[in-house]
């Protein structure tokens, strides 16, 4: 009766978050979207989930119909981080799961604005390029101190060019930073409710699947048909793609860094500075691609012995 009751509680919790998005505080409330669904998803049966779900979105079908929408957007997430942890995934599974659902989801979700509605992304940041640019010169003017300060075509242009390349690395970031929110909250949630969520495994573990290899080939093609499209939504694919293997790439290296030092019996605090230089460094990630590529592991362990 208690863990019904609790999952009644989660239900609840999900009505409240699902109403919020109808006022000012839904910037907040999108964060915590996707906890609930896993939770449920997780703790009950199918048919149990959809007992509890389905009532919620009826309520907000006919508050405010458009609510659905985020609504199934954000279910979709909680079900396949929530199949992880039923099936007894590690956490590192559900959280590159859950980052990647969000991801193909915001890269669909741009998809149907460009071919749908017309919405042109790359002309959409430079138009906010121009504006701020405008807003800069008026400001370059009125001010005696910046007059020999000027803001060229050139600068508005270099500009809107960053703003372009920086929509990969905030959407892997958003993406990320949700799954993040999600595994933090539904694993002390789902502890409660007697449902076992494994831990982290230590860093010296982490060991990304080798089919990563062949996803960054396929990203490098997709690069390579994006530079002879004019598609703006093709080539957001194409950048998005690489940065995010790129990331996985560089954990797969931090990961390889803590087993060459506890291997080596070195102090845990060399393993942490050595990570923040491949931080620092990025080009270093080819460190990650020669270990999930060959057995660089096994030649570690059997030259020691």
């Amino acid at each position: 009766m208690k863990f019904r009751l609790a999952t009644v509680a989660w239900s609840v919790i999900y009505l409240l978050l699902l109403l919020t998005l109808l006022t000012p505080f839904r910037i907040i409330a999108v964060f915590f979207l996707i906890v609930p669904g896993a939770v449920l998803f997780s703790s009950l049966p199918f048919k149990g989930f959809l007992a509890h779900v389905i009532p919620v979105l009826l309520i907000i079908a006919l508050l405010d119909v458009y609510s659905l929408l985020p609504a199934i957007y954000f279910l979709v997430p909680s079900i396949l981080m929530g199949r992880v942890y039923k099936k007894g995934g590690s956490a590192f599974q559900a959280l590159m799961t859950g980052t990647g659902i969000i991801l193909a989801e915001l890269l669909f979700v741009l998809f149907i604005a460009t071919y749908s509605y017309g919405f042109d992304l790359s002309q959409s940041l430079r138009d906010q390029a121009e504006l701020s640019a405008s807003i800069v010169q008026q400001i370059l003017g009125a001010n005696p101190m910046f007059a020999n300060m000027n803001w060229t075509a050139g600068d508005t242009q270099k500009l809107g060019t960053m703003l372009i390349g920086k929509v990969p690395y905030v959407m892997i970031v958003s993406s990320f930073i949700l799954a993040v929110i999600t595994h933090a909250l539904a694993r002390p949630a789902l502890s409660s409710l007697g449902v076992p969520v494994r831990k982290m495994k230590p860093a010296r573990e982490w060991m990304l699947p080798r089919t990563l290899i062949w996803y960054y080939l396929l990203a490098i093609v997709i690069g390579w048909i994006a530079d002879s499209s004019d598609s703006s939504w093709i080539q957001t694919v194409s950048i998005s793609m690489l940065p995010l293997i790129h990331a996985c790439f560089i954990i797969q290296t931090i990961g390889f860094v803590y087993f060459w030092t506890h291997s080596r019996k070195k102090s845990p605090v060399i393993a942490l500075l050595l990570s923040l230089v491949v931080l620092v460094f990025q080009p270093l990630r080819i460190i990650g691609i020669i270990d999930l590529a060959f057995p660089l592991r096994e030649a570690i362990t059997r030259s020691k012995k």
